[in-house]
């Protein structure tokens, strides 16, 4: 079970809310879950990892979480999991859409399968184009909603991951941008987020690194220098963007990347020497 030292003694930002949380049973789904349930929400987990939600939901409360299998590539999984959220707590105002999955690392796209390709956009596209529709059918009869999609910094960053997710990624964003000028018309919010890699179980399989290992890289290469970025920044992130405080943001893409994405470090202009930094 994740710790809970990273949830600040603040007021409960999601009181009386309910969120549907895919890919909600490890890494940043995990951590969201517990943010969203510290600060009040009652929380559906949606996962195709039956044990790991059980424990999640189990370690948080029946009267907080519960969970339902779910393949984001199903239609009709995405349908039972909005459905349970309704079914059990009677509504739903917050759809996460985080389910996501990473194919082999093969840098050339000659070495590049299509049967992995199309995995990877059945599940980071599909998966969160199935989430928007289904969650929208909830919360239009309200005219009030929040849903949260998953993106990457490689929605607006290339040559940082491999062709399929980075192709995912900008899907995703397009789908967000066009999902809330739609929705927007029924008071549904819509936006994503964008962090930079953190250690997560998708992360470390796909870099082939250990955590530790993985760290340390991402610290190398990060521009925010003293921080990491963990799990819990993307989870407190997305608390923002679920909240009231974010009541008329909609259509964004919020970058979680120490700024990373706005500089070429080729350029090295702001290089400090070793004694200054």
């Amino acid at each position: 079970m994740a710790g809970s030292s990273f949830i600040s003694a603040v007021t409960k930002r999601l009181d009386g809310k309910v969120a549907l949380i895919t890919g909600g049973a490890s890494g940043i789904g995990e951590i969201t879950a517990r943010v969203f349930a510290h600060h009040g929400a009652k929380v559906v987990i949606a996962d195709i990892n039956d044990a790991l939600g059980h424990s999640v939901c189990d370690s948080l409360g029946q009267d907080t979480a519960s969970f339902i299998h779910c393949d984001v590539t199903a239609e009709s999984q995405i349908k039972a999991a909005a459905a349970e959220a309704i079914s059990v707590y009677g509504k739903l105002d917050i759809m996460f859409n985080n389910a996501g999955i990473v194919d082999p690392k093969k840098s050339r796209i000659i070495d590049n399968e299509k049967v992995d390709f199309d995995r990877v956009l059945a599940v980071n596209v599909t998966g969160v184009f199935l989430g928007v529709k289904h969650a929208a059918q909830a919360m239009i009869p309200t005219r009030r909603g929040c849903i949260i999609n998953t993106a990457s910094m490689s929605s607006g960053v290339s040559g940082a991951a491999s062709h399929a997710y980075t192709c995912a990624k900008h899907a995703v964003l397009g789908l967000t941008r066009n999902a809330a000028v739609e929705l927007g018309q029924f008071g549904i919010r819509v936006n994503c987020l964008s962090p930079y890699a953190c250690v997560t179980p998708l992360a470390t399989k796909f870099v082939g690194l250990g955590p530790a290992e993985l760290e340390a890289t991402m610290d190398s290469l990060s521009n925010l220098k003293g921080l990491t970025l963990k799990a819990e920044d993307v989870a407190n992130a997305a608390l923002f963007l679920a909240s009231d405080e974010a009541r008329y943001v909609s259509g964004h893409n919020l970058f979680i990347d120490g700024g990373l994405s706005i500089v070429n470090p080729s350029f090295n202009m702001f290089q400090y020497p070793p004694e200054e930094a």
